[in-house]
């Protein structure tokens, strides 16, 4: 048995686009909402069984992985996210860089040399890389149009994963992986008139106009919190909305907190662009948070302690 397990993210999904398109498998897909990254928790395995991970925290799936191993299956992880210390065992193959600047997909592409780029550059901007994915497509001769494209597409794709259940979604992530898997080029995704992209792209820019009339909870000069409402379309555009502050306010930190389901909130960082440090650090003195150096969060902050938060979050970022 094959086991594909993946982030419902644009970096997620995008990786395993182009190790399946390089090297098709049939495999039990594992994946959900971005937040959703304990995914190793739902894979039982068999002796011989191969176990494909990406785009989740080993640090946070170490029992897991040690589970799997034990169970007697191989695990091939790739993943950008704080690892901890990684198990050494022959069954166990990683590529891992947690540098601020790469993402699962661009790691995918180096180890695939660059048979399916386009969808990592797809990926690397739907993570708002956009410097490493300008860098990434710059063999690939596309006009400044066609990068437009890939970036819109990264942002639309990314934008898919966010909520606090698959339900909140346009589509759930294993459905738009398959979808999208019938297309070994993005672009012949987004000229394909029957594909769903357009309907991606209308859900992300109405709710964008929704979250632009909110007005911030805290402002100072290096940071932004921003308190959406309890909605639907508040869940689903969290994380892409922060990643649009940090490209218009490259100098601030900022911090988008949504209502979730057990009563509390959950909360997206973003590191200044200029200094991409810091957001998995503070986001990991909370319980439930984690990430990465320029982006992470909190899956569950008590309503209580969103003034702990916002004062950490100053502190943070007003110290660096």
């Amino acid at each position: 048995m094959n086991y594909d397990v993946f982030n419902g993210d644009a970096d997620g999904i995008c990786a395993l686009l182009q190790l399946r398109l390089a090297e098709p498998k049939s495999s039990v897909l594992v994946t959900g909402i971005k937040r959703d990254i304990e995914l190793l928790d739902r894979v039982n395995v068999k002796p011989g069984d191969d176990v494909t991970v990406l785009d989740i925290s080993l640090q946070k799936n170490r029992p897991h992985v040690e589970r799997i191993l034990q169970q007697g299956a191989r695990i091939f992880y790739v993943d950008h996210h704080l690892a901890g210390d990684i198990p050494e065992h022959a069954a166990l193959k990683t590529l891992i860089d947690t540098d601020a600047n790469m993402c699962t997909s661009l790691l995918v592409d180096r180890y695939l040399q660059g048979q399916y780029r386009s969808w990592a550059v797809v990926a690397a901007f739907g993570d708002n890389l956009n410097q490493s994915a300008e860098q990434a497509a710059s063999v690939l001769k596309l006009s400044a149009f066609e990068i437009g494209q890939l970036k819109e597409l990264g942002v639309c794709i990314n934008y898919n994963s966010y909520g606090s259940c698959v339900e909140d979604l346009h589509y759930p992530p294993d459905q738009l992986y398959k979808r999208l898997l019938a297309y070994k080029s993005p672009f012949d995704f987004i000229s394909d008139q029957r594909s769903i992209y357009k309907e991606l792209q209308a859900g992300y820019y109405d709710d964008l106009v929704q979250a632009n009339r909110i007005k911030p909870e805290y402002d100072n000069n290096h940071v932004t919190v921003i308190v959406l409402p309890d909605k639907i379309w508040a869940r689903r555009i969290n994380g892409v909305y922060g990643n649009e502050l940090a490209n218009r306010v490259p100098e601030k930190a900022h911090a988008i907190v949504t209502h979730n389901k057990r009563g509390g909130y959950q909360v997206s960082v973003r590191a200044p662009l200029i200094n991409k440090t810091g957001a998995d650090e503070l986001c990991s003195e909370f319980p439930s948070g984690g990430g990465r150096k320029g982006a992470a969060g909190i899956n569950h902050l008590p309503v209580e302690r969103l003034p702990d938060f916002i004062k950490r979050f100053s502190e943070k970022y007003s110290q660096l």
